[in-house]
């Protein structure tokens, strides 16, 4: 147990997997001498050896190749992408492959592999780094996507995702790296996947929210709390498949919703969860529900980035309209 960041976290429970299973391997882009761009991986190559720890050419193909390859000859690999947005050349082996081996096997073959990806805005990187790609990569059958909303999840999700039978897409949520510390039990228990954690509850609203974004709907939660309304915070985790229960059962009570993703708005992973609860709650809402995004545009340069980016006073602002139904 210990006080630690995300990225601690992370290369805490990378180091835990690859001590106790021998089929656990990591490789990607400077990974291994460097420690990864972030860091994520520092230590590791020196600990546990270049067999094991490995740097790659820079390939996004073929580090995604690899990883389905390995995975069907009973390895586990931790594959890493330095930045979401190179994300795409990897789409390939990702659609056509990794998502699909358990199918076309007919469960012969699976594919247990993790493609970890930093992602998301919020550190002044041109835009190609600053991709919110959830959205997209939840609409691959077969395929997981998690996005770990606090160092202690980040440790239990990773672990989980590295032990499932299946493909993970493992996005990081790169603002909160270092911002946020809490602390973390290292005793190598994997929390549970497509499973939402409540953060606060409430009875008058509910908010969902993940990653990056939780921080601003906490903070939006508290202002609420002092205007004397009572709002329920949702960290989704996993979103492909999420947890549609625990959203659902939260609306039904509060008949209200807000739902927070940095993502572009339309066809954003929001609209999935509108659509779910507009079929599936209809009869509890009070009032229509409502999305905080970002806008319909590529990721701006640093200059202009926090005004992409939704913060508490956007989420406090769609709270209070929501609200005003009855």
């Amino acid at each position: 147990m210990a006080e630690m960041t995300m990225i601690e976290a992370i290369r805490a429970a990378l180091s835990h997997a690859l001590e106790t299973d021998p089929a656990v391997i990591l490789f990607g882009e400077d990974i291994g001498i460097d420690g990864g761009v972030f860091r994520a991986t520092d230590g590791l190559m020196q600990r546990f050896g270049a067999a094991r720890v490995r740097d790659t050419p820079l390939s996004e193909t073929v580090i995604a190749g690899m990883a389905v390859g390995a995975a069907a000859m009973g390895l586990k690999p931790v594959a890493e992408i330095q930045f979401s947005g190179f994300l795409y050349p990897a789409l390939d082996q990702l659609v056509n492959h990794a998502s699909r081996l358990r199918n076309r096997t007919r469960g012969r073959l699976t594919c247990p592999m993790v493609l970890r990806a930093p992602y998301g805005g919020g550190i002044r990187a041109p835009e190609h780094h600053s991709e919110s790609p959830e959205a997209m990569l939840g609409h691959i059958p077969g395929l997981r996507v998690v996005i770990p909303g606090s160092p202690a999840r980040a440790y239990g999700l990773l672990l989980a995702a590295i032990r499932d039978p299946d493909p993970v897409v493992f996005l990081e949520p790169k603002r909160i790296y270092r911002t946020v510390s809490e602390t973390v039990q290292t005793d190598g228990a994997a929390l549970p996947l497509d499973r939402a954690f409540l953060l606060s509850e409430g009875k008058d609203i509910t908010l969902v929210a993940w990653g990056a974004m939780l921080a601003p709907a906490g903070e939006a939660v508290a202002q609420l709390a002092g205007e004397g309304i009572s709002a329920e915070l949702i960290d989704l985790s996993t979103i492909k498949p999420y947890d549609r229960a625990a959203v659902r059962a939260s609306v039904e009570k509060t008949g209200r919703c807000v739902i927070v993703h940095e993502a572009a708005l339309t066809a954003g992973f929001g609209a999935e969860i509108a659509a779910d609860l507009a079929e599936h709650c209809l009869t509890h809402l009070i009032a229509p529900i409502r999305r905080v995004a970002g806008y319909d545009t590529v990721m701006p340069y640093l200059r202009l980035e926090a005004q992409y980016l939704p913060d508490s006073g956007r989420i406090l602002q769609a709270a209070r309209d929501v609200m005003e139904f009855t």
